[in-house]
């Protein structure tokens, strides 16, 4: 059995306190850019995984734009070791396993809910930033081919920069996917959206 999100009336508060004071002490800014649409549906996150701070930068992004129950798929090796995450919305996926059904019925499940806001790393693993091309895992494609409701996906880069300070920018650039659900096309969408995003950040400098 796979280890499901329990929300606790303490800690989940608490860690949604703990992302915004944290943020404030570790950034020297943080800006969010793009603009979407809040269409009243549960909200599937595609995200690049750079570093353990995703998870992190992503609840401060729901809690800013979305405001929406977060969730989000963990390694079940990474969750029982990390418990804490399982009382903030974190539930577990065994890549591999049998278990791999129950978990991508479970966020199929978690997505029919219009409060719910779904986190996942497609790309399965924590990779550079400096790439300009992510490969996506089946899962994302089963978990949308299941869906009967509408839900809004939305792609997010983030990317940071130092620039003059001591503490980097934080960079969260969102958009929304409206193209076909099918296992290439979100790939071609989000690597022409990333490279988008990081000829931006560059022009910054500039």
């Amino acid at each position: 059995m796979i280890l499901k999100a329990k929300h606790n009336f303490f800690l989940d508060p608490f860690f949604r306190f703990y992302v915004i004071w944290k943020m404030k002490q570790s950034f020297y800014s943080t800006e969010i850019n793009g603009k979407l649409e809040d269409k009243n549906q549960p909200v599937l996150l595609l995200c690049n995984h750079i570093s353990w701070w995703d998870g992190i930068w992503t609840l401060y992004l729901n809690q800013q734009l979305f405001k929406r129950k977060y969730h989000f798929m963990m390694l079940e090796k990474q969750l029982r070791k990390n418990w804490f995450f399982n009382y903030t919305g974190g539930y577990s996926v065994n890549p591999g396993s049998k278990t791999i059904i129950e978990t991508v019925n479970y966020t199929v499940e978690l997505l029919q809910k219009q409060s719910n806001l779904v986190l996942l790393f497609p790309q399965g693993s924590i990779q550079s930033m400096h790439k300009s091309t992510f490969q996506f895992s089946k899962g994302v494609e089963s978990i949308l081919k299941k869906l009967q409701n509408p839900v809004q996906v939305v792609f997010v880069v983030n990317l940071i920069d130092y620039f003059s300070h001591s503490k980097p920018t934080l960079n969260i650039t969102v958009n929304e996917h409206l193209g076909e659900a099918h296992l290439q096309a979100l790939e071609d969408s989000y690597n022409r959206f990333y490279n988008q995003c990081i000829n931006t950040q560059i022009k910054k400098v500039s």
